[in-house]
C-alpha cells in the first residue's frame, strides 16, 4: 500500500498530491477566533489612537489627573491580573477532568471579573454625578468610549462564563465544549493584555 493512501492522499495526474477532505473542526475553529481576536485587537488599536489624539482636548473640563483614582485602578487591575490567573487554573482543571476544581476556579474568575466591573461602574458614576460626561470633552468622550467598550467585553466574558459553567453541568466535557473553553480563555487572557495597554496609556499617562 502506498503511502498516499495511507494519509488519505489521492494522487494528481500531475504527479504531485491532492490532500482531500476539510480540516479537523478545532483547526476552523481555531483559526476562526483567531481573526475574530486579531480584528477586535484592530478595533481596540483605532480607540486607543483616538484617544491618544484627544488625550488633552478637555475643552477646559477636567482632565486625567482630576478624574481619576489611582488606589481604585489599582485594585481593578489586580482583579484582573488574578481572574486570569484563576482562568489558566481552570483550564488545568478542565485538563484533568476535575469538575469541581473547574467550578471552583470559575466561580472566582467570575467574581474577580464582576469586581473590576462594579468598580469601573463605580468610577463612571462618580464621574457622571460631576458632570464629566462623554459629551462636555473630546477627551471625555475618548475615554468613555475606550474603556467602556473594554467593560463591555468583560460583560460578555462573564455571561459565556456562565453559560460554559451550565454546558459542563448538562454535557460534561465534551470536545466542543472543550472548544469553546479553549476560546473563552484566549479571549480572557486578550482582555487583560488590553487591560494592561489601556492602564498604562489611560490611567498612568493620563493622570499627569
Amino acid at each position: 500500500m502506498s503511502s498516499t493512501a495511507v494519509f488519505g492522499e489521492e494522487p494528481l495526474a500531475t504527479g504531485g498530491v491532492a490532500y482531500g477532505g476539510p480540516a479537523p473542526k478545532r483547526i476552523v475553529v481555531a483559526f476562526g477566533f483567531w481573526i475574530f481576536l486579531l480584528s477586535d485587537i484592530v478595533m481596540f488599536s483605532t480607540l486607543f489612537a483616538t484617544y491618544a489624539v484627544l488625550g488633552h482636548a478637555t475643552a477646559g473640563g477636567p482632565g486625567g489627573a482630576q478624574l481619576f483614582n489611582q488606589a481604585r485602578v489599582a485594585i481593578e487591575t489586580a482583579c484582573l491580573l488574578l481572574s486570569s490567573y484563576t482562568c489558566g487554573l481552570m483550564w488545568m482543571a478542565i485538563g484533568a477532568r476535575n469538575r469541581s476544581a473547574t467550578y471552583l476556579a470559575a466561580a472566582v474568575t467570575f467574581v474577580l471579573g464582576a469586581t473590576f466591573l462594579g468598580l469601573e461602574a463605580s468610577e463612571f458614576a462618580g464621574m457622571i454625578r460631576i458632570g464629566a460626561t462623554p459629551e462636555r470633552s473630546a477627551f471625555l468622550s475618548a475615554f468613555f468610549t475606550l474603556v467602556g467598550c473594554h467593560g463591555a467585553h468583560v460583560t460578555f466574558g462573564l455571561l459565556w462564563l456562565i453559560v460554559m459553567m451550565a454546558q459542563i453541568a448538562t454535557r460534561g466535557f465534551r470536545p466542543t465544549v472543550e472548544r469553546r473553553l479553549a476560546c473563552f480563555s484566549l479571549f480572557w487572557h486578550a482582555l487583560d493584555i488590553i487591560w494592561v495597554g489601556l492602564f498604562s496609556v489611560v490611567y498612568l499617562i493620563g493622570a499627569r
